[in-house]
């Protein structure tokens, strides 16, 4: 049996959709299905204004230039994420200052970033690990007592809740993915949301998405012609990956549901080898958090170990993978200055987790495939 790591799943409308948009013609970025998904999103998860772009990279670009980072600027964020998270931030000069991540959840540890604010500091970026939320109430009395913005990286949050709150919505701004790799998909999209209402933001959020011109406003209607007015650049999608993703929207807590299944039955049945101790840690979801079950991973002693188990399971067919590799101890990393022991946590962690096969389409038959080639892998162990 062949089991790879990620498999698109389709709701059965996708094709329906695209035929629709193509037979009234516009393909092009803001059509019928953007507006679609755009209400959507803003009324189900009650945000103030959401805009579609064309990948959450260029929603946290589009983040950093709203905030308006200079050079000299110092944004804090984990070293566990992403590169597109501080490539943001250094596009506008400005520096990315990492920060150590929680032993429990692999997110942002609130503690440390209030050691790391300086006089420099201007935002602070949280990532949602796994569809986990961050300590938002935490991280946002932090930023109000200093004074900082919050630009959410929800790319894996999507759906999940922190406190009965939807991730991304906590922040000043929050920016969504639906890469394909993600549980709600377009194939590449994003979106960035501007939760603070009457602060210029939304405005500014539209010329930037627009090629640093009026045109929305045009669009709408409000104005009879467009022009240049600020910086910007070409952030809108296709409305035919507009159409795919509100294909997914229409099944966002079916979708949600059995991804918990999945959640469930490996957390069943790999439990008992954390309580042996052939895994020192597995995913696990806090009282607080109302997660999307976006991926499960599992923590082991020793990189050797990982890598041996990652081996064996692909010799039976099994795709499992490792995750990011830190920020601060990669070329570029070091390049700013960083040394791996500066974060021991994120740095062990990186080396020694793995990820399991976790589509929403993933068989019984496949979970169960997993589960026993696990079996005798850890038996050998």
């Amino acid at each position: 049996m062949k089991i790879p790591f990620n498999k698109m799943f389709y709701s059965g409308q996708e094709m329906e959709y695209i035929q629709d948009i193509l037979e009234k013609g516009q393909i092009s970025g803001d059509g019928c299905y953007t507006q679609r998904v755009t209400s959507f999103l803003e009324n189900r998860f009650q945000i103030n204004k959401v805009l579609m772009t064309t990948s959450a990279t260029h929603a946290l670009e589009m983040a950093a230039m709203l905030i308006g980072l200079k050079p000299d600027d110092e944004v804090i964020m984990p070293s566990f994420t992403f590169p597109s998270t501080a490539n943001a931030v250094m596009l506008q000069g400005a520096k990315p200052v990492f920060v150590e991540i929680t032993e429990s959840t692999l997110n942002i540890e609130p503690k440390d970033i209030e050691n790391k604010i300086t006089h420099k500091t201007k935002a602070i970026i949280p990532v949602h690990y796994a569809g986990i939320g961050c300590e938002m109430d935490k991280i946002m009395d932090i930023a109000e007592k200093n004074n900082l913005y919050v630009i959410e990286d929800a790319a894996q949050g999507v759906n999940a809740k922190y406190k009965n709150k939807f991730l991304g919505t906590w922040g000043h701004i929050g920016c969504y993915s639906f890469h394909a790799t993600k549980n709600y998909v377009s194939g590449e999209g994003g979106a960035i949301a501007i939760n603070a209402p009457n602060s210029g933001l939304t405005e500014k959020a539209e010329m930037i998405r627009q090629k640093g011109t009026n045109r929305s406003q045009f669009i709408r209607g409000e104005i009879d012609c467009y022009s240049w007015v600020d910086i910007g650049s070409n952030y809108v999608p296709s409305d035919l990956l507009m159409a795919v993703l509100y294909a997914q929207l229409n099944q966002l807590d079916i979708i949600k549901f059995k991804r918990k299944l999945i959640y469930d039955y490996y957390l069943e049945h790999l439990t008992p080898y954390v309580k042996s101790g052939i895994i020192k840690r597995i995913v696990t979801i806090p009282e607080e958090c109302d997660s999307n079950y976006h991926l499960f991973y599992l923590i082991f002693e020793s990189e050797k170990t990982r890598d041996k188990v990652i081996k064996q399971l692909k010799n039976k067919g099994i795709c499992a993978v490792i995750h990011f590799m830190p920020l601060h101890s990669s070329m570029m990393g070091q390049k700013l200055g960083y040394c791996p022991d500066d974060l021991p946590l994120t740095e062990n962690t990186s080396k020694c987790l793995m990820r399991l096969p976790m589509y929403t389409s993933i068989s019984e038959q496949e979970m169960d495939y997993v589960i026993k080639s696990l079996n005798i892998i850890f038996k050998e162990l």
